[in-house]
């Protein structure tokens, strides 16, 4: 499964630079475009590379797409990084986007949801900042805090992203920019634990918020790098 994500990704990535290229009516303005694209997918699959057997490491007890969608989100990143700083664009459907945070969102909802059976899923916490500050005390060790708090916020940062590319196509009021991932993120906490596939914990909710607010913040840079038709 992860490897049929990660061939779609790379699929739909492919005609949208081609529609990219070919849309573009300056030879030198395209040319440099496409040196944008080499230049970020080469860094990006280099940095994969280097960094999987620390990937296969510390997701080995989570489901395989767990690793496509680190694959994805680091290559997302790195190609916003890049023709950000070359001051380049990526024109990109809106169509597009929608479809690449449905997948996205599939790929999360797998990885939060199929979990190993022989662990317990039994715990909860209602305490706001207990385990956050366990963590932050180096319970568990350094690298597992650090794990910990950068997956919790860093999965979510997308979607505050993509909520605010929805707003400019219909608009809605500003509260639901809070209400919505609140409700969203504590339906999925409730639902883990009642399945017993993870535990409840009102940190996880307080730092998926955070990566939402986050992709808020983050967004008048990507809108700097993404023009959307």
């Amino acid at each position: 499964m992860a490897n049929n994500s990660r061939s779609l990704f790379l699929r739909t990535i492919k005609r949208e630079v081609s529609f990219l290229i070919k849309n573009n009516t300056n030879a030198k303005e395209g040319n440099k475009l496409k040196k944008s694209w080499i230049l970020s997918l080469i860094i990006s699959q280099v940095l994969f590379v280097l960094f999987l057997p620390v990937v296969k490491q510390v997701f080995s007890y989570l489901h395989p797409i767990a690793i496509t969608v680190v694959w994805a989100c680091l290559t997302v990143v790195v190609i916003l990084l890049v023709f950000l700083l070359r001051k380049d664009k990526i024109l990109v459907s809106h169509t597009f986007i929608k479809a690449l945070i449905w997948l996205y969102a599939t790929c999360l909802l797998i990885l939060l949801f199929w979990r190993p059976s022989n662990q317990s899923y039994s715990s909860w916490n209602l305490v706001p900042f207990s385990t956050i500050l366990m963590y932050l005390r180096g319970a568990g060790g350094l690298f597992v805090a650090f794990y910990n708090i950068a997956a919790n916020i860093g999965l979510f940062i997308p979607f505050g992203v993509y909520v605010l590319i929805k707003r400019e196509r219909k608009w809605f009021l500003a509260a639901w920019l809070i209400i919505l991932p609140l409700f969203f993120i504590s339906l999925i906490e409730i639902t883990q634990y009642i399945i017993h596939r993870g535990s409840m914990d009102i940190d996880d909710l307080i730092l998926n918020f955070l990566g939402v607010l986050i992709g808020y913040a983050l967004y008048p840079l990507i809108k700097k790098v993404l023009k959307l038709t």
